[in-house]
């Protein structure tokens, strides 16, 4: 099998698995997506979407969202991890929006990138999931994944994007990027991963994760 028939077996797993993958952070426009994805920073998206409802409560508009004090916000994020960076970085997104964007969230990376605690991969999320614009977020679950199954050196996340829009055709990039994350924590995760039993890893994985698991179940026999 070469590498396209492989990438085109990989890509059919996943489409055959999860058809029509949902947007794992809940939200109801643009703001309400850039906020979530900000929150989501070293943090589940389980947890998220338990947060966004009291801090949607107060302020779901960037807006009202500025009336409250950076305490305030960070008194809400607190459970979500990192609240002093994301407090202050929220206040600030949505005093820019208001200024500098009339009150809308831009649709494209470089005024989505300039605001404070939107990185590449938050803007790619909000231009792929609330604009519908062809793009690939990488986060270090991807990552992990594309480097299993020997589609990218695993160096960075940004050699891993430029690599899966390699790959992949760009229509299926919006799906693609949701589809490897929910087969991640249903048949991949980081720990306790079997590759035999994996439906992707099992054929496409690298020798190296086979190697691994013999020598684990070597160590469990002494």
């Amino acid at each position: 099998m070469n590498k396209q028939e492989k990438v085109q077996d990989i890509v059919k797993t996943l489409q055959g698995l999860y058809p029509n993958p949902p947007i794992p952070l809940d939200h109801k426009d643009p703001f309400t997506l850039l906020v979530a994805v900000a929150l989501s920073a070293q943090c589940t998206d389980e947890r998220v979407n338990k947060i966004t409802p009291l801090l949607f409560a107060k302020a779901d508009n960037p807006y009202d969202m500025a009336k409250l004090t950076v305490e305030e916000i960070r008194e809400i994020i607190k459970p979500c991890g990192l609240s002093p960076m994301k407090s202050k970085g929220i206040y600030g997104m949505s005093n820019i929006i208001i200024d500098k964007f009339g009150g809308e969230v831009p649709q494209n990376f470089k005024d989505l990138e300039s605001l404070p605690a939107v990185g590449h991969k938050t803007a790619s999320v909000v231009m792929s999931q609330a604009f519908g614009f062809p793009a690939f977020p990488v986060d270090t679950h991807i990552h992990r994944l594309m480097y299993r199954w020997g589609l990218t050196n695993g160096k960075n996340v940004e050699q891993t994007e430029k690599d899966a829009k390699r790959l992949f055709d760009e229509k299926d990039w919006n799906d693609l990027h949701l589809q490897i994350i929910y087969f991640g924590r249903e048949y991949c995760p980081a720990q306790r991963h079997d590759p035999n039993e994996c439906p992707i890893c099992s054929k496409h994985g690298r020798k190296t994760l086979f190697i691994e698991k013999k020598s684990t179940k070597k160590k469990k026999t002494k």
